[in-house]
């Protein structure tokens, strides 16, 4: 950014009232600067437009990117409570799964078996019972008004083999019950040959300003604006290639019909 604005040191220092070895020691990440100092840095580089992202960045560092042994070292009720007020702040949700239904869609039954495989793979406490019960309760944010709900799912979450028939077919029927309700938009994305753009990671949208992304080894949050704005245009492109309503139902009843 320096260069690019034909600058050095000394003039971003003389630009922004520092003294040149406060800017040193931020070029070399000896100090890290705080959001004035960005913005600042920014304005005296005439790069105002770059700014925020770089805030953001920031602010992202330090909580980015937890692993799960240590959010979950105490047991799975924690990191299940921990979410709820992100939940009860948000009003537009917009979620994509190609792993599991999404837990506000879950069933009591796929709740607890998606939980028990993660206990027994990675957690040594054993709450499951408690964390389903939070995960239950966080579900009547689904019917507080004003907020909506697009979830996306890849048609193969609809047969992933969690639980036994009986967990399999009770999960498919809450997906046809809550599929009629105004506030919630339920897409399945077909299984098909030559598909435009394939599967990635499951991700939450939380309004315009965070995603929350679940990987095998931790959680990740950003809130960058570019890198949010990227999983929103994502987001887009799976809505486009998903079904929706009499179409969506129909890839579900044959799921189910096929437990039979």
């Amino acid at each position: 950014m320096v260069r690019d604005a034909g600058l050095d040191g000394k003039d971003v220092a003389a630009l922004c009232g520092w003294h040149p070895s406060k800017v040193s020691r931020i070029s070399t990440a000896k100090t890290q600067p705080s959001a004035d100092d960005i913005r600042a840095w920014c304005h005296a580089c005439g790069a105002d437009d770059q700014a925020e992202d770089l805030v953001a960045t920031l602010r992202d560092v330090e909580g980015m990117w937890v692993e799960w042994r240590r959010m979950e070292r105490s047991g799975l009720r924690r990191s299940q409570q921990a979410a709820l007020p992100l939940f009860e702040r948000t009003h537009r949700f917009r979620v994509y799964s190609s792993w599991l239904v999404p837990g506000l869609l879950q069933t009591h039954g796929y709740t607890e078996a998606v939980l028990r495989a993660v206990q027994r793979r990675r957690v040594p406490v054993d709450d499951v019972a408690d964390a389903v019960a939070v995960r239950m309760e966080r579900q009547r944010i689904l019917h507080d008004a004003p907020r909506t709900f697009a979830f996306l799912i890849e048609e193969s979450v609809l047969s992933n083999g969690l639980g036994d028939a009986d967990t399999q077919a009770e999960q498919l029927e809450r997906l046809l019950t809550v599929s009629t309700l105004p506030q919630i938009s339920i897409g399945v994305i077909p299984t098909r040959l030559e598909r435009t753009r394939m599967p990635v990671e499951g991700f939450w949208i939380f309004d315009a300003g965070q995603v929350n992304v679940e990987l095998v080894s931790g959680h990740l949050t950003l809130t960058q604006p570019g890198e949010v704005n990227a999983y929103a245009e994502t987001f887009a492109e799976f809505a486009q290639m998903a079904v929706h309503g009499a179409r969506a139902r129909a890839l579900i009843v044959r799921a189910r019909d096929s437990l039979a």
